[in-house]
């Protein structure tokens, strides 16, 4: 359905991320990955979805001028919402840590945004999931940041890996939008975004 939708547009994924490109493989549509260096700084007032979907359209941005007409860029960004706090990538495994113990035993938010962008328009959307960890001991936060090294994720930890198995005791919305993008958004948005 999706597909054949699709057969006259060409997907270009602008991410990185293992688990986003395992998504759009998992849709069963044709894609592109095609990659640019941004520097992901937004400005300090900014809250919640407010940074994500800045950082989702700067990304979007570094592609001005350069998509063709049949063309859809994707890009996406996903930040950990925590005590009024965004909790980005660690710095390294001691940030890693100091993050993991403040997420232990309380509920936080997975906030992703992605936009849609073609030469003529732009849209971008977010979802929000709340996530609650029980309580972790210091050791297990070490076991898994030795086994996992989940330095390249937001809020240093991937929900798919040990930590969510042992950890996470709740979820409220969308799984995938805690991997890494909010699938079936993603999938109504480009049911949509085209005629």
């Amino acid at each position: 359905m999706l597909r054949e939708k699709l057969k006259s547009y060409k997907i270009i994924l602008a991410s990185g991320s293992p688990r986003r490109q395992q998504f759009f493989k998992d849709l069963d549509i044709d894609f592109e990955i095609r990659l640019k260096e941004v520097e992901e700084i937004y400005p300090l007032h900014l809250q919640a979805q407010e940074i994500t979907n800045y950082l989702a359209e700067l990304k979007a941005k570094a592609f001005d001028g350069e998509l063709k007409p049949n063309e859809i860029l994707i890009t996406s960004d996903t930040i950990v919402w925590h005590n009024n706090q965004c909790l980005g990538k660690p710095k390294d495994e001691e940030d890693a840590f100091k993050m993991l113990q403040s997420l232990s035993n309380s509920t936080h938010e997975v906030i992703t945004s992605v936009c849609f962008k073609t030469n003529s328009k732009t849209e971008t959307f977010h979802e929000v999931t709340k996530v609650t960890f029980r309580e972790l001991s210091d050791e297990a936060i070490r076991y898994y940041l030795t086994n996992y090294k989940p330095f390249d994720k937001a809020g240093s930890y991937a929900i798919q890996e040990w930590i969510g198995y042992v950890g996470i005791s709740k979820i409220e919305g969308s799984y995938t939008n805690v991997v890494g993008m909010p699938m079936h958004l993603v999938y109504q948005k480009m049911l949509t975004f085209v005629p």
